[in-house]
């Protein structure tokens, strides 16, 4: 093959021999006008590498470092359209269908801001512009704040500036001469990002349409004509990396689509976010709160929300002993020497709260479960008979988080933690890992989540500092993950590197009802605190041999997992979790003492009943049942007293006519026994 040519490998498994410096673009064309039409970027992966490159390092993420660093050139990468291709490759084009051309729209989308900010306050210094989930933000300095006019004439701004169509030109110049052009300028943001992210000698990266010029990585769209939908969505105080010493910056948020019928999409997305919200719905159903006067991120559970509590506790306990784990309790402060030895002392000293100093000692509040398991563990010599040990808790924990990142019940400083711990010998840990992974399904089964994503997350060979133990056992470990997952046959994602320090995980990720993932559900392997503990069992050798060690949290926290829960199901909790499952409204004073009877038999067979004897109209009491979510209304009056029985009003179907009381009683308890989801 000539020199002046090259290989470009496509999906279809198709080969094509083009001139060296051809660009996907005009590959694109070649094959499909239509599809160069829908391509937004592609997706370059060396020969060398091939598919064996793992999916999640051609990842992009929010990082600095993701957007100016170089990376690493044997890794599949994403260019520009017109980027000329000097080398065989296989060659992606990612179109707008693709999830991850989103986020290369929404990134160029914040250079367009960045322009339209420039032309309308040259004055303003940029910071940097990442593109999120939701959307996409740019950080500026300016020291007179934006008002609500400014952000609308930003947006008007940016409409201008998509409406040129303007290319998007990727550029590089050395680094001094871009280091002096920004330092003349005073663009202090600038000057920080090319000194960390690039060394001396180096051509930077700049993108470039029409006037306005950016230190950037990309890749980008073709051209600011490709952002076609875009909303300024709101402002925000931010420090300058995040020190509150340092300036503060005004970051503008946006989003933006494809077209206007996603952008109002996902608008109309975010009113239903909205009132599903956690926190609205919290006060509005009086289930919990956090005071002001006790302190941030410390929740206060209320009577209704604590009958929930109940209910999710009760069946996490049973199930644990159900499933072969013993309860255990263990102190909320423990000897700072204890921290000592587990490591958190060392490495987890940031989150933990300031030692308080009492008689003997200094303590720490915990923060973790698993050192006072452990310690029940030594209490007493162990056997390979006596495995696996089993210890479950739902133990409270405390943990400092920054006053900013605090959000609800979703992000707290004192919680709940479904904790349990296993110890068990290595021939018996695939079936310890089978019967956890059952458990992580029997519970999202239960409270309602039908669908979820697994993760395992590994080592990564190349990092071994970063990971303690040893390679085989690492090796091991993920192996039996590997087999267990496999076996049950659950779709996962392996994600090298993401592993903890002390040994590779399984995550659950949750799929609530408008499709957001919710990170709770984790199983373990822990390398570390069995050698830092020197925990033992005599085996069937009589020698002493090291157990292995398994971390589990289910809900993850009560407090998330409630949040969650009440979000999934916008309040109106499922019969068996409801905190008052039936409303009872009696038409008149003279059907008290009827209603009065209702709620004894009902009561009696565990229902959670509430009566509403005020001297109002039925039609309000119904209202205010049915604002309170109820799952049932019974309405009684004369008839229904003569007859023993009910007028039925369910949550989803309204009213449903009168039947006797024995009928919906067994109705009823026939649904909260077999736990349906469906009311």
């Amino acid at each position: 093959m000539s020199k002046q040519t090259i290989a470009v490998h496509l999906p279809d498994g198709a080969i094509r021999e083009v001139p060296l410096g051809t660009t996907p673009l005009e590959i694109a064309n070649s094959i499909s006008p239509r599809l160069a039409a829908v391509s937004v970027v592609a997706r370059l992966t060396p020969l060398a590498t091939g598919s064996a490159q793992s999916e999640a390092a051609a990842e992009e993420t929010d990082s600095d470092d993701a957007m100016y660093s170089a990376g690493d050139a044997a890794a599949p990468r994403l260019v520009d359209l017109s980027t000329p291709l000097t080398e065989d490759t296989q060659l992606a084009l990612i179109k707008e269908s693709d999830p991850e051309a989103l986020k290369v729209v929404r990134h160029s989308a914040a250079h367009v801001m960045a322009t339209a900010v420039l032309e309308l306050f040259p004055e303003t210094k940029l910071g940097h512009g990442p593109a999120t989930d939701q959307g996409f933000f740019y950080d500026f300095y300016r020291e007179k704040p934006f008002t609500p006019d400014d952000l609308a004439a930003i947006e008007k701004k940016m409409a201008e500036v998509i409406a040129r169509d303007q290319p998007f030109v990727h550029e590089f110049v050395p680094r001094e001469r871009s280091l002096e052009d920004f330092e003349r300028d005073g663009d202090f943001m600038k000057t920080h990002f090319v000194t960390k992210f690039t060394h001396p000698g180096d051509q930077v990266s700049f993108y470039r349409n029409g006037s306005f010029v950016d230190f950037c990585r990309g890749p980008h769209v073709p051209s600011t004509g490709r952002v076609k939908a875009v909303k300024v969505t709101n402002l925000a105080g931010a420090y300058w990396l995040g020190d509150e010493k340092n300036p503060q910056l005004q970051r503008v948020y946006g989003t933006a689509f494809y077209s206007q019928k996603d952008l109002d999409a996902h608008f109309a997305r975010l009113e239903e976010i909205a009132k599903r919200d956690h926190r609205v719905l919290g006060k509005q159903l009086d289930l919990f709160s956090i005071q002001e006067v006790a302190g941030a991120g410390l929740i206060f559970w209320h009577p209704k929300g604590g009958i929930i509590r109940k209910v999710m506790e009760d069946w996490m306990r049973d199930e644990c002993l159900r499933r072969g784990y013993q309860l255990v309790y263990t102190p909320h402060v423990m000897r700072r020497e204890l921290w000592k030895i587990s490591g958190h002392e060392g490495f987890y000293a940031s989150n933990m709260y300031t030692p308080m100093e009492l008689d003997d000692a200094e303590y720490r509040l915990k923060p973790m479960n698993c050192p006072g398991h452990i310690l029940i563990y030594k209490n007493s010599p162990k056997s390979y008979r006596d495995l696996p040990v089993r210890y479950a808790e739902l133990g409270n924990v405390y943990r400092y988080e920054r006053s900013g990142t605090m959000h609800g019940l979703l992000r707290v400083r004192g919680f709940t933690q479904d904790d349990a711990h296993i110890f068990c010998t290595p021939g018996q840990i695939e079936d310890e890992m089978d019967a956890c992974i059952d458990f992580a399904e029997a519970v999202l089964k239960t409270f309602g989540f039908a669908e979820y994503r697994v993760e395992l997350s590994a080592h990564d060979p190349s990092k071994p500092g970063e990971f303690v133990g040893k390679q085989e056992d690492w090796i091991r470990a993920e192996s039996a993950l590997n087999r267990v997952l496999t076996r049950r046959g659950l779709t996962f994602k392996t994600i090298p590197g993401e592993g903890a320090f002390y040994g590779p995980k399984i995550d659950f990720k949750l799929v609530d009802v408008l499709g957001r993932l919710w990170q709770l559900s984790t199983v373990q392997f822990d390398f570390n605190l069995p050698a830092r503990f020197e925990l033992e069992y005599v085996g069937e050798d009589g020698e002493r041999h090291q157990p292995v060690m398994v971390h589990r949290a289910l809900f993850g926290s009560v407090e998330r997992f409630f949040g969650v829960l009440i979000e999934h199901y916008a309040g109106a909790f499922p019969l068996w979790l409801a905190p008052v499952q039936v409303g009872l409204v009696p038409i008149s004073e003279r059907h008290q003492e009827y209603a009065a009877q209702v709620k004894a038999e009902l009561e009696a067979a565990g229902l959670r009943v509430e009566v509403d004897a005020r001297n109002e109209k039925m039609n309000a009491k119904i209202r205010d049942f049915a604002n309170q979510k109820v799952p049932y209304i019974l309405v009684m009056g004369d008839k229904e007293a003569e007859a023993h029985a009910v007028s039925v009003r369910t949550r989803a179907k309204g009213d449903q006519g009168s039947m006797p009381l024995t009928d919906f009683l067994a109705q009823a308890k026939q649904l909260v026994q077999s736990q349906s989801t469906d009311l």
